[in-house]
């Protein structure tokens, strides 16, 4: 039987620099407690911040038998408290960064040929273009009609690769209707970065875990 495996994308959406180090410093601590939990981390993709060892996004490929259960408690935004590394003068004390899964695509799930993949610009707020190169990938699986888009990343390779892991998703979750209403909820919260309620919140350059308090 096939080990379980999940891909775990942690980013920094559109935010500055600082969140770009939040991410580098966020995989270093998730990785090392999902090995203590007897999980088995490698990371696949970067896509590098503006300073060394910062990133503006990471995937990590994670396996194990218990990584679904694992990393439901790290899933949504997650908030570090602190005063930027960068900017010492600087008022923002508050950096997020999102953090989403993603099953990942069985390689032989579908002919290529039955498999269109389109490149596009990438767009942002309002319809204005990221980058004026096609980064964004959409594919198209022709028998069935489903389609999937990435655009979040500067690299189309990535972006590929990601729209290929939502549409292996979409097609398993199609005739199980509460699969497929998580799947749509994933997606959402993989391209939009809530800075409330956050599932995590640290604080100082230790990473001083803070208890978050519960309304009500």
């Amino acid at each position: 039987m096939n080990t379980p495996t999940v891909w775990l994308q942690i980013s920094a959406g559109r935010g500055p620099a600082e969140c770009e180090w939040v991410v580098g410093q966020l995989s270093l601590r998730l990785s090392q407690a999902l090995s203590e939990c007897g999980l088995t981390v490698e990371e696949i993709a970067r896509t590098s911040g503006e300073r060394g060892g910062d990133a503006r996004s990471i995937l990590l490929r994670v396996s194990g038998s218990e990584a679904s259960a694992a990393l439901r408690c790290w899933l949504g935004t997650v908030q570090w408290i602190g005063p930027s590394p960068y900017r010492p003068h600087h008022p923002r004390k508050n950096w997020f960064v999102s953090v989403a899964a993603f099953e990942e695509p069985e390689t032989d799930l579908w002919d290529a040929t039955a498999v269109r993949v389109e490149t596009l610009r990438a767009s942002g707020p309002g319809g204005q273009h990221v980058n004026r190169t096609e980064s964004a990938v959409r594919v198209t699986h022709l028998p069935t009609g489903l389609t999937a888009i990435a655009q979040e990343e500067r690299s189309q390779h990535l972006n590929r690769r990601l729209a290929l892991a939502r549409l292996a998703n979409l097609f398993a979750a199609r005739t199980d209707t509460q699969m497929r209403e998580d799947m749509t909820t994933r997606w959402q919260q993989h391209t939009r970065l809530i800075r409330g309620n956050p599932v995590r919140v640290y604080r100082g350059k230790d990473w001083e875990p803070t208890v978050i308090q519960e309304n009500g």
